[in-house]
């Protein structure tokens, strides 16, 4: 889908059958189920969108291989109703089915994605790791399906259920309108480690510490995918006939015309201020934490963009401006660090002025070095003034805004680095509607023609302030003043 023609209109409302796939918690499952989903009805023709709900750069790349096109996020305050109401408005005209994953629990977060799904009327599936319960499911089933009232309920599904004799135990504590929609087996994969005999229980999408690793990485992201899909196709929401999907069709309108959008400024809007002008993208491994909907943005600035791998060895294009985004350098360091000409590359860039935009993992790519949690040191580019350590706790999650010269981003931070940085501060984010206990946030350091922080952009929010922290002149235009 194409989002950079999104407008806000007065069309029609368009119909389609969607899900919101939730659970009481994380780790439950949905993002595995809700990839089986979508891989299941794709398999079978159907032309399927996947939204995730939050700031989630992991999860989306195992739904756009499930179904084949790419996931943007829907969060109520990052990316805004309008945003959500637009992107789900353009799937509807083109989709069979939309498949949206939760974020955390269902109620979890302000807003949280109950609120999502009860202000557009979106069905809710119930995802509950069943492994170490009966009939305790069927309460917690009925709890969120009336925790808050007005949702529109589709039912629930057991998931990691370990025999049929199980699966009747669960069943049999879900009431009739809590509708029970079958149980998924534990999943295993046809392969074994070399030296043991048969199919071995798969750590099915496996995980390290930002969460799942991405589906480009492993050779065998498809066959997980189908046997995540056959598991699936037995139960009886697998089962249910098209005709039947139907009861969960909505009605998506688009948002009226003028409404605002996500930006805090609701007059801001989007404008020419990077017409013709070179974005260089790092985009690999390393650096791969970025929303597709950003670079429609920098696309409908004017921006050109040229992507290049690191990892691989390419030097930085010729461009006016770089684009570090966020990702795993610290898993990649030794491989970074001999990237001498790159390096050297990106340090006469920085010499002649040119802007750098650096979030997260490619703030840490370009300082000093980093220690793993190990205690194990690493260098790396040597741009950035400073060291970072890996911590074995987070060291920042949750939503984030940050003030800029230009106005206020909207976004996210989630990382288990910290950084020791004596380069200039320009700005703190903080938590939105932050108490009166003082919030860290996260810092925006300023290094010449560097901005770097930990703090993840939607750039939709402010598309101004992005232009300029990639170079856009700055004059009181860009400023808004």
């Amino acid at each position: 889908m194409d989002t950079s023609t999104l407008t806000l209109s007065s069309a029609a409302p368009a119909r389609c059958p969607a899900l919101l796939i939730t659970a009481p918690a994380s780790g439950q499952g949905k993002t595995t189920l809700t990839a089986a989903l979508a891989r299941l009805h794709t398999r079978q023709g159907r032309r399927v969108q996947v939204f995730k709900c939050g700031p989630d750069f992991l999860d989306p790349h195992w739904h756009q291989l499930a179904s084949g096109s790419a996931v943007h996020s829907l969060d109520l305050w990052m990316t805004g109703e309008a945003d959500a109401r637009a992107r789900l408005h353009a799937a509807a005209q083109t989709s069979d089915l939309i498949l949206i994953e939760g974020v955390m629990g269902l109620f979890d977060g302000s807003p949280s994605a109950a609120d999502l799904a009860q202000l557009l009327d979106i069905p809710v599936l119930a995802v509950i790791d069943a492994s170490a319960m009966a009939g305790t499911l069927g309460a917690l089933a009925y709890g969120l399906q009336h925790y808050q009232p007005g949702l529109r309920w589709a039912g629930v599904l057991a998931n990691r259920v370990a025999s049929a004799r199980h699966a009747e135990l669960l069943q049999a504590g879900v009431r009739a309108d809590s509708h029970w929609l079958g149980a998924v087996a534990r999943i295993q994969l046809d392969t074994a480690p070399a030296g043991q005999a048969g199919p071995r229980e798969a750590a099915l999408l496996p995980q390290r510490h930002l969460g799942l690793v991405a589906a480009q990485e492993l050779a065998d992201g498809m066959q997980r995918l189908d046997a995540a899909a056959d598991a699936l196709a037995v139960t009886p929401l697998g089962q249910r006939s098209w005709q039947d999907w139907q009861q969960w069709a909505v009605d998506f309108a688009p948002p009226p015309a003028g409404a605002p959008d996500s930006a805090p400024d609701a007059a801001e809007a989007m404008g020419p201020w990077l017409a013709g002008r070179v974005i260089a993208v790092a985009q690999d491994a390393a650096f791969s934490f970025v929303y597709p909907a950003n670079l429609d943005c920098l696309r409908a600035m004017g921006a050109q963009l040229r992507f290049f791998s690191p990892l691989a060895g390419e030097r930085l294009p010729t461009c006016d401006a770089l684009w570090l985004p966020g990702g795993y350098p610290e898993l990649h360091a030794q491989q970074l660090a001999r990237q001498t000409a790159l390096q050297a590359d990106i340090l006469a860039h920085w010499q002649a002025g040119k802007a750098i935009w650096a979030e997260c993992g490619g703030m840490l790519a370009l300082c000093e070095g980093v220690t793993d949690k190990d205690g194990q040191w690493a260098p790396l580019w040597g741009l950035l003034p400073g060291k970072a350590q890996m911590q074995k706790r987070l060291a920042g999650l949750g939503m984030q805004q940050l003030p800029t010269p230009w106005g206020l981003l909207r976004g996210h931070s989630f990382h288990y680095a910290r950084l020791d940085s004596s380069a200039e501060v320009q700005g703190r984010s903080s938590r939105p509607q932050a108490s009166a206990t003082p919030d860290q946030g996260e810092l925006l350091y300023r290094h010449g023609s560097l901005y770097a922080s930990f703090f993840h952009a939607w750039f939709a929010s402010h598309p101004r302030a992005v232009a300029a922290l990639l170079g856009a002149r700055e004059n009181s235009e860009n400023r808004g003043d």
